[in-house]
């Protein structure tokens, strides 16, 4: 059976790093194929993708025992310091927890659950939850793994996601079907302590408010897969934490919100919410052979962190024309003032087409190396935020509007003013020019935190700040005794906060 699984799965290369695949696959559907190839996508050497999906559904897989649980904040599948595996099983989980953040921190009420340094194996199952932080295969703790293959995962419920990892630990994914429908819930997620995530192959969709496809407090690996958000943000990464793209397409369509933090949508947002979830530091997002549509707004959002952004080989489309390549910028997170986005671009054989913002309250350094191609303006509205351009093997910049930065380092060939402007520190730059300058130097968290692990100004994500107790922002030891929530009184409003920060756009 699963070699049979497997021949029916993702099997498609990218030769120039573009295809389009709508959205996954619903519970009732049949296997379809799908072969796309778009003379949009092709390289400058004539080459254009093709490839081919074929989506796993339920049929695929034969099921020979049903595993059920309905009481509120229990599981279905427990593996607490053992090493189990089920495969050929559906797994139906309904019921609610009222542990709030706890739950999301810890597993309370997911249907599948491992823990206390367990080994979980699971291949060919289904997992269908339906309640609010019903969480469909969980990993907690330093020490444990699941490995999961060939798997048809669907949630309903608010705050519920399709693979969760938590507190260290280690979840390893292949050739998944995902699919959320709740709010908060996105279909490869981590939360306070996070871990390694390796997901490879298949196809995740999100279609609730504040649900990207993957929301990283962890590092978090995809590749050769599909990715879609038909709500959020394609992907969100906060504090010192990553997400990494290889070989994959993601569609973004953040069109939703549910606070007022921030006026823009994103494909991708980096940052920092001071929830205590994501250590303060550098996040990082790479995307390498892949391609990326965004439907909504501008592609990039960095705020209130410092973040390296490693753009390779891929193909980067926004088809809302209104919506720039990159904007760094203060929003609602953050002292205000010091909470602007401060972000090291790496571009290396890529293309680049849009506009980029940075507001007086952040900063950039833009590397273009390895013959990559920028076309578009940085703040073309005038001086705002420290930006220093650098411009290295056979790279080119090609103006598309009057543009003001503070430094520059380039041959007398790597840029074409195309009729505009560009001043450097406020002096007008001569085409065929070289120009030598240096980068401006981004230090983690400078703007992410209040003084002294006060508060910061605005406090949870929706500028209100908790009527409980907050969270000593330490994250988990890895130590969980019997797979239960640690004891002790919650925090009164630990049912609501984790909501308000996952509704941030």
């Amino acid at each position: 059976m699963k070699h049979k699984l497997l021949s029916k799965l993702l099997v498609g290369t990218m030769a120039a790093s573009m295809v389009f695949v709508g959205c996954g696959s619903n519970a009732d559907s049949t296997a379809e194929s799908v072969e796309v190839a778009d003379e949009a996508a092709a390289s400058e050497d004539g080459a254009s993708a093709t490839a081919t999906t074929t989506a796993l559904t339920r049929d695929d897989i034969t099921i020979n025992e049903t595993i059920e649980n309905s009481e509120d904040g229990a599981h279905a599948i427990e593996a607490s310091g053992t090493e189990d595996s089920y495969s050929n099983v559906e797994v139906i989980k309904t019921g609610d927890s009222d542990l709030g953040d706890e739950a999301d921190f810890y597993g309370d009420n997911a249907a599948v659950f491992a823990t206390d340094g367990a080994t979980l194996d699971l291949s060919e199952i289904v997992v269908d939850t339906n309640g609010t932080h019903a969480n469909a295969v969980y990993s907690y703790g330093e020490g444990t793994t699941v490995n999961i293959s060939d798997s048809y995962i669907t949630t309903a419920g608010n705050c519920s996601g399709g693979l969760m990892t938590t507190g260290g630990g280690t979840m390893n994914a292949s050739n998944l079907i995902i699919e959320t429908s709740g709010n908060s819930s996105a279909a490869i997620r981590s939360d306070r302590g996070g871990g390694t995530v390796t997901v490879t192959g298949g196809n995740y969709t999100t279609s609730g408010t504040g649900s990207p496809v993957i929301y990283s407090t962890a590092d978090i690996t995809v590749s050769d897969a599909t990715l879609t958000s038909t709500a959020s943000q394609g992907v969100v990464v906060e504090g010192d934490n990553s997400a990494t793209l290889n070989n994959v397409v993601l569609n973004a369509d953040n069109n939703t919100k549910n606070s007022d933090n921030s006026d823009y949508y994103q494909a991708v947002m980096i940052y920092q919410s001071m929830s205590g979830d994501a250590d303060e530091g550098k996040a990082e997002f790479s995307l390498v052979d892949s391609t990326l549509n965004n439907e909504n707004g501008d592609i990039f959002f960095i705020t209130n962190t410092v973040a390296d952004i490693n753009l390779e080989n891929s193909t980067i489309v926004n088809n809302d024309d209104t919506g720039v390549l990159l904007r760094a910028s203060t929003a609602g997170w953050g002292n205000e003032g010091s909470n602007g986005g401060q972000v090291n671009v790496y571009a290396v054989s890529q293309a680049l087409d849009g506009d980029m913002v940075v507001d007086d309250v952040s900063a950039m350094n833009l590397y273009l190396r390895d013959a990559s191609n920028y076309t578009g303006a940085i703040n073309a509205d005038g001086e705002a935020g420290e930006v220093y351009v650098e411009i290295t093997d056979g790279s080119t910049w090609t103006l598309t509007g009057d543009s003001y930065i503070t430094a520059l380092s380039c041959d007398t060939d790597s840029i074409n003013l195309n009729g505009y402007k560009l001043y450097i520190n406020g002096e007008e730059y001569t085409e065929g020019s070289e120009s030598t300058g240096e980068a401006i130097e981004l230090t983690s968290g400078s703007g992410s935190g209040a003084p002294d692990g006060a508060m910061p100004e605005g406090g949870a994500p929706n500028g209100e700040m908790p009527s409980g107790e907050k969270p000593s922002g330490e994250a988990p030891s890895g130590e969980k005794p019997d797979g239960e929530a640690p004891s002790g009184e919650k925090p009164s409003d630990a049912k609501n906060k984790k909501l308000l920060k996952f509704f941030m756009l």
